[in-house]
C-alpha cells in the first residue's frame, strides 16, 4: 500500500536515469538534490525542536522529581513536629506532678485517679491508666482499667532505662496487659536518698489518628517504626504492628531525609524518614513514585504526541517544498535541454536541407539532359520509318521520358522538404500534403509489407498553415507507428472537418501500445520505451510542441497490446501560438 502511494506520488524527475560522467554530473544527479534538501533542511529544521524538546523534557522531569521530595520533606518535617510535641507535651505534664505533688500525695489513689482524670479531660484523651513504682520496681498505687497493683517492672526494660536516664518514652510493646501501647515515665528523687516512678501508659490510638489524618499521594503511608525495625503503628502496604518492616532501618540523621529506594518488589518508591528526638520512633513516609508521575507520564504523552505532530507537518512541508523546487528546476532543465536540442535538430535539419537542395539541383541537371536527349533520340527515330514502326525503342525511349520525369517529380518534392525551415503559411491541401510525406516512407512499408491506407474526405477544406512543420509533425507520427509495429501491419490515416472548424486528422496503428503508466508521459521530454533501441525520446516531444506552434492539439488513444492512435486537430485559418514576451 505504501510503496503504491509512493509510486503514485514520485516526482518526475525520480524517474530520470543518474548520468555518470562529464565534469558536472552533480549538479543534474536531481534525486541527489532532493535527498540533500530535504536531510540539510530536515536536519537544521527538526535537530533545534528534538533539542529543546529533550532539554525541556529532562527539566520538567527534573522539576518533578524535586518538587515530589520537597513535598514529601515537607510532610515528614511537619509530622514529625506533631508527633514530638505530642509526646513532649504529655512527658512535661508528668514531669509537672512528680513536682507539684508530694509522694504521699500521690500515692492516694483516690487523688491520682482525680489527677489521671485531670489529665485526660485536659489533654483530650491518650492517657489509658498512671501508677507510682517504689524504687525496687513494685507498683505501689495504681489507677486505670487494669489490674496492675502489685506488678513488679524490675525485670521490664523500660523501668531499668527510667532509672538511668530520669526521663523514658518506650517503644510500643505489648506488656502484662497484651495491648499494644507505650509508657512515659518520669523519676523523681526523694530527700532521704530513694526514689519513685510516676508511669502512665497512653494508647496508640492519637499516633494512628495523627498519621491517617496526613492527605498522601501517589498509594502513600505513613507510620512509626522503632530503631530495631519493628512496626509501631498501622501500615497500609508495608506489614502489621509489631512486624519486622520490610526495608532496612534507615541510618541516623538529625534532619528529615528524602531518598529513592526500591521496595521488597523492586519498584521505585520515595522514602522519607526522621528521626522523633528522644524517643525510640522513626517516622516514615513512602510513596509509590510509580503513582506520582502518573501526571508527568500523562503530559509527557502530550509532550511526545506534540513532538510527532510537529515533526510530521515539518516532514510533509519540507518535502512538498523541496519537492516543488526540485521538480521546477528539473522541468527548467528540461527546456534548457528541449532549446538546445531543438537548437541541433533544427541545424541538422537545415545541414541536410542544404544538403539535399544540393543532391536534387545536382541530379537536376543530369536529368535534363538524360531528358533532352531521349527526346532527341525519339524525334531522330520518327524521322526513320524502319525506326518509328518499331515499338520496342519507342516504349524504351518513353520508359526513359518518364523515369526522368518521376525523378524530377522526387527531387521537387525533395526541395520543398529541404526548404522547410522557412517558416512561411500558406493554404495547404491535408490529403495531398499526408501522401506526400508517405512517398518518403513508401519504400520502408513496401519492404516489411505494412498495408497504408489514407481516407480523406473531398469535404475537408485546405487549411492555413505553415507546410514545414506539418511534413515533420506527420513524418514523425508515421515513423514512431512503422517502429511500434511489427511487419505487415497496418496504418490507417484519415481527416475529418468538426464542427469547430478543425480539421482532425488520425494516425492509427495496430502495433504494441502503451501502457497505461506511460501514457501520461509519453510527450515527456527524452521519454522513451525504445531507448535500447536507439530512442532519444524527442520525436513525440518535438511534435507536441511543433503542433502547439502552429496553433493545433494533439492527443493520444492507445491500448497495449492493441495500437495506437494519435489525433491532430489543425484549425482550418491560422492560430500560430504567441511567444511568451520577454
Amino acid at each position: 500500500m505504501m510503496r503504491t502511494l509512493f509510486e503514485k506520488w514520485k516526482p518526475d524527475f525520480w524517474y530520470l536515469p543518474v548520468h555518470t560522467q562529464g565534469p558536472f554530473k552533480h549538479m543534474f544527479n536531481f534525486r541527489r538534490i532532493w535527498k540533500l534538501t530535504v536531510g540539510l533542511t530536515a536536519g537544521v529544521t527538526l535537530l533545534p525542536l528534538i533539542v529543546i524538546t529533550l532539554i525541556d523534557y529532562n527539566v520538567t522531569q527534573t522539576a518533578i522529581e524535586s518538587e515530589i521530595l520537597l513535598r514529601t520533606a515537607r510532610s515528614v518535617s511537619n509530622t514529625k513536629r506533631s508527633i514530638s510535641f505530642f509526646l513532649d507535651e504529655r512527658k512535661s505534664a508528668l514531669d509537672f506532678l512528680v513536682h507539684d505533688n508530694p509522694f504521699e500525695s500521690l500515692m492516694d489513689e483516690s487523688n491520682l485517679a482525680r489527677i489521671l482524670k485531670d489529665l485526660q479531660k485536659g489533654f483530650g484523651g491518650g492517657f489509658e491508666d498512671m501508677g507510682v513504682i517504689d524504687a525496687a520496681g513494685l507498683q505501689r498505687a495504681y489507677v486505670g482499667p487494669y489490674n496492675l497493683k502489685g506488678k513488679d517492672y524490675s525485670d521490664q526494660p523500660w523501668f531499668r532505662k527510667v532509672v538511668e536516664s530520669g526521663i523514658y518514652i518506650s517503644d510500643v510493646f505489648l506488656g502484662f496487659r497484651n495491648v499494644p501501647h507505650l509508657v512515659i515515665a518520669v523519676k523523681y528523687d526523694l530527700p532521704d536518698g530513694a526514689f519513685y516512678v510516676l508511669r502512665s501508659s497512653l494508647d496508640t490510638y492519637r499516633f494512628i489518628m495523627l498519621l491517617s489524618e496526613l492527605e498522601l499521594s501517589g498509594r502513600g503511608d505513613a507510620f512509626l517504626i522503632n530503631t530495631h525495625g519493628i512496626i509501631q503503628t498501622p501500615t497500609r502496604y508495608h506489614g502489621n504492628v509489631l512486624e519486622p518492616f520490610s526495608l532496612s532501618v534507615p541510618k541516623y540523621s538529625e534532619r528529615t531525609e528524602v531518598h529513592e529506594i526500591q521496595d521488597a518488589k523492586g519498584d521505585p518508591i520515595i522514602f522519607g524518614y526522621a528521626y522523633i528526638p528522644n524517643t525510640p520512633f522513626i517516622l516514615v513516609i513512602a510513596k509509590l513514585k510509580s503513582e506520582l508521575m502518573k501526571p508527568w507520564r500523562q503530559t509527557r504523552l502530550r509532550l511526545i504526541g506534540f513532538l510527532i505532530a510537529s515533526i510530521t507537518v515539518i516532514l510533509i512541508v519540507i518535502l512538498g517544498v523541496a519537492t516543488y523546487l526540485v521538480n521546477n528546476l528539473y522541468a527548467t532543465d528540461q527546456k534548457r535541454l528541449m532549446s538546445l536540442h531543438k537548437l541541433e535538430y533544427g541545424s541538422k535539419m537545415a545541414s541536410i536541407g542544404r544538403l539535399a537542395a544540393g543532391i536534387a539541383h545536382e541530379i537536376n541537371n543530369p536529368l535534363a539532359i538524360i531528358n533532352e536527349k531521349a527526346g532527341l533520340i525519339k524525334d531522330l527515330f520518327c524521322y526513320k520509318k524502319e525506326y518509328a514502326d518499331d515499338p520496342r525503342l519507342i516504349r524504351t525511349i518513353d520508359s526513359i521520358i518518364s523515369s526522368v520525369e518521376r525523378c524530377g517529380t522526387i527531387t521537387k518534392r525533395l526541395l520543398g522538404f529541404a526548404r522547410q525551415s522557412d517558416v512561411m503559411l500558406q493554404r495547404i491541401d491535408v490529403g495531398e500534403l499526408i501522401r506526400e510525406v508517405l512517398s518518403f516512407t513508401g519504400k520502408e512499408a513496401e519492404y516489411r509489407s505494412i498495408d497504408v491506407t489514407v481516407t480523406v474526405p473531398d469535404e475537408v477544406p485546405p487549411i492555413e498553415s505553415d507546410r514545414g512543420k506539418l511534413q515533420q509533425i506527420f513524418l514523425n507520427l508515421v515513423n514512431n507507428s512503422f517502429a511500434a509495429m511489427e511487419d505487415g501491419g497496418r496504418l490507417e490515416i484519415s481527416a475529418v472537418m468538426n464542427p469547430a472548424r478543425e480539421v482532425v486528422v488520425s494516425v492509427k496503428d495496430d502495433g504494441c501500445g502503451i501502457s497505461e503508466a506511460d501514457l501520461r508521459r509519453v510527450f515527456e521530454p527524452f521519454f522513451s520505451t525504445k531507448t535500447q533501441k536507439g530512442g532519444t525520446g524527442l520525436g513525440l516531444s518535438i511534435t507536441y510542441n511543433l503542433v502547439k506552434e502552429i496553433g493545433g492539439q494533439i492527443d493520444v488513444e492507445s491500448e497495449e497490446g492493441v495500437g495506437t492512435c494519435f489525433i491532430v486537430r489543425l484549425p482550418v485559418d491560422a492560430q500560430p501560438e504567441k511567444e511568451n514576451p520577454k
